[in-house]
């Protein structure tokens, strides 16, 4: 299988694009996802060179803000065995771990964030997984035309 195309939701409050852009390398490991739909694509289908939307949720107004690559493929969430951590789960066993996340490196933010309205309103985007009835997932698959758009319009 060849590159694939993916969108990772995160409230700028807990992680922005600007906390990314000032990270060692401009790369941080993306954890804390804790939904199993999200956790199969991070453990099993995210690969290096992959392709990532980094968008800004639960903010007005919520919008893609930039892009980045996967650098490291899936491996154990270690914020599941800390108890001092928001995203501890205290059924987590180290020695078969459940939850798993990746580390993306940003690659450009976006001069004009691509908002949710604009996506809605965009006929080339109206299959996005984002924009359908009752997907929630912090964690989504983006075809390459879909990809494509939305970069094209953020980095106008």
């Amino acid at each position: 299988m060849g590159k694939r195309y993916w969108l990772v939701k995160s409230e700028p409050g807990v992680f922005s694009v600007s906390d990314l852009k000032v990270s060692e390398n401009k790369t941080t490991f993306w954890d804390g996802v804790r939904n199993y739909q999200a956790r199969n694509y991070l453990r099993d289908e995210m690969k290096i060179g992959d392709e990532v939307l980094f968008y800004h949720s639960n903010t007005v107004p919520a919008a893609v803000v930039g892009y980045c690559k996967i650098v490291k493929e899936g491996y154990p969430d270690h914020t599941a065995f800390e108890k001092e951590s928001a995203h501890y789960d205290p059924k987590s066993d180290p020695h078969k771990p459940v939850w798993f996340m990746i580390d993306i490196k940003l690659i450009k933010e976006f001069k004009t964030a691509v908002t949710l309205e604009e996506i809605k309103g965009n006929p080339k985007l109206q299959n996005m997984k984002l924009v359908q009835r009752g997907n929630r997932l912090s964690v989504m698959p983006v075809s390459k035309e879909e990809f494509d758009e939305i970069v094209g319009k953020g980095t106008k």
